[in-house]
């Protein structure tokens, strides 16, 4: 066999490794990487040679450097891998429409340092010896996801994304768009969990969109080594402007309790003080959403993002879904009256990244009438309250937590029953309310208690005195939420005064 033909394809590699070894190798060479350069930049790099080991080449690009010209550089000791590795990165990665990527696609992704050539061949021998990159990807993605966790720009867990597509229920054909697609890991479960029921690959349009530019890339690379097509939109905010098409489903993971959003220069309106007309959006009919937090223009953004019968499925901080302030509160009253929500699950905290702050996952839904895909069950004028507070399980040897794959089951199957929809191979199991746990609750009820979608004051525990402490202390810090909000309402007003003297 011709040394051409030895480094064609996938499976060719110098040596051959063991699939257990692998990841324990790579992360060895990250960590030597990581001496050299910082770690996140480390973990993207990685990422972007697990691209160029997976990515198709060009029929019109011949003259271009692949993934076998790369292994071929390991000859002689790889003494120039490192300026190997820029000539690669330079050529192969995915363009990204940013103006601050001044030279390109390669500018987004670190270029390896002198000192880095070690762990560098270290990196492209594990790549190059193992057929199995997805659980390469994972490993990397999670570690790049920590690395970053202190600017909130982490990534939807695994098992949160499997929480948040269960309950989306996305059929194949169907249009799914994720706004604040981070790595895209929303976007590979979708694909995931129609491809497991369809048994083939599935027709449904993925489309996302990232704010940071860098992590958009990594987006797009995560897909393609996937060998998923998806349609990763140039970097921006998705909130500057309405959807211009509507979507089957929409999944989204924003950042919590960010402090404020872009909007058009001079349409604000800054607290009680009129400013200048706000021009028409059909995101939000009755009034624009305070510049002071996103939470409630992401919310209209995605509703209004919706196809007559599609369903969305979103994370959100604890103090938009229990607000005693006006605008919320309105909000969540034209969200009921309109029929809107399905379903408000109160998660435990740290299982859906890295953020402190207490999190509800919303369901909302176009049509809740019985309908095939959906459920048998009607459940217009209804909304399902589950209190998962305390589903959650530690990762081993370590302080971590997570859903676990139980719990997250137990929340899905609370949710089908309650729409009628039948298990795998199995008819549907008929729902009933579980104290402490779940509740169904009519618009009226929602209603007369204020327009509160607080899982916690719906699925109330059997009484006793660990549950009146316990509901005191989600009351307490409720309040305490709602007094940062206004605190931080009052600092945007006073900018905005002393910007006037």
């Amino acid at each position: 066999m011709s040394g051409t033909k030895a480094l064609r394809g996938r499976a060719q590699a110098p040596h051959s490794t063991s699939s257990d070894e692998t990841p324990a190798k790579v992360r060895r060479h990250l960590t030597h990487l990581s001496r050299v350069m910082n770690t996140t930049e480390a973990t993207r790099l990685f990422i972007a040679l697990l691209y160029l080991s997976r990515a198709p080449r060009a029929v019109s690009d011949p003259g271009v450097p692949t993934w076998s010209w790369l292994l071929g550089q390991l000859a002689g000791g790889g003494r120039e891998i490192r300026s190997a590795v820029i000539t690669c990165l330079a050529h192969r990665l995915p363009a990204i429409e940013d103006s601050a990527a001044e030279a390109g696609a390669a500018s987004l992704v670190p270029i390896p340092p002198p000192g880095s050539e070690g762990p560098l061949l270290g990196l492209i021998r594990a790549i190059g010896s193992t057929q199995r990159v997805g659980p390469l990807l994972d490993q990397c993605l999670r570690d790049l996801s920590s690395a970053q966790a202190d600017g909130s720009n982490y990534f939807t867990p695994e098992d949160m994304a499997r929480l948040m597509v269960g309950a989306a229920v996305p059929h194949d054909g169907h249009r799914v768009l994720d706004p604040a697609c981070g790595s895209g890991g929303l976007l590979v479960e979708s694909h995931r969990y129609v491809r497991e029921r369809v048994g083939l690959n599935p027709t449904m349009s993925l489309r996302g969109r990232e704010l940071h530019a860098p992590t958009s890339q990594v987006a797009r690379m995560n897909l393609s080594v996937r060998g998923i097509k998806a349609d990763i939109l140039p970097p921006g905010d998705s909130l500057a402007r309405p959807e211009p098409e509507p979507y089957d489903i929409v999944l989204a993971n924003p950042s919590l309790n960010q402090r404020a959003w872009t909007q058009e220069e001079g349409t604000e309106q800054h607290g009680s003080r009129p400013g200048p007309p706000v021009p028409a959006d059909p995101r939000w009919p009755e009034e624009a959403p305070p510049r002071s937090s996103a939470d409630s223009a992401w919310i209209q953004h995605i509703a209004h993002a919706l196809a007559p019968a599609g369903r969305a499925v979103f994370l959100m901080a604890d103090r938009v879904t229990a607000s005693r302030q006006t605008m919320p509160k309105r909000l969540r009253e034209r969200l009921v009256r309109d029929d809107l929500v399905e379903c408000v699950i109160a998660l435990p905290r740290r299982v859906y990244g890295h953020s402190q702050a207490p999190a509800c996952l919303w369901v909302i839904n176009k049509d809740k009438s019985a309908r095939l895909g959906w459920g048998s069950l009607d459940r217009r004028e209804q909304v399902l309250f589950i209190s998962a507070r305390r589903a959650f399980e530690t990762v081993p040897q370590s302080r971590a937590r997570r859903l676990g794959d139980k719990n997250t089951a137990l929340i899905l199957s609370t949710l089908a029953a309650w729409r009628g929809l039948p298990g795998h191979g199995a008819a549907a199991t008929p729902y009933s309310d579980t104290v402490g746990w779940s509740r169904s609750c009519s618009a009226r009820e929602i209603a007369d208690r204020g327009y509160s979608l607080m899982p916690t004051s719906y699925a109330v525990e059997a009484p006793g005195p660990e549950r009146n402490t316990y509901n005191r202390i989600e009351q307490l810090k409720l309040e305490l939420s709602e007094q940062f909000d206004r605190m931080r309402a009052l600092e945007l007003q006073l900018r905005d005064v002393l910007e006037e003297i």
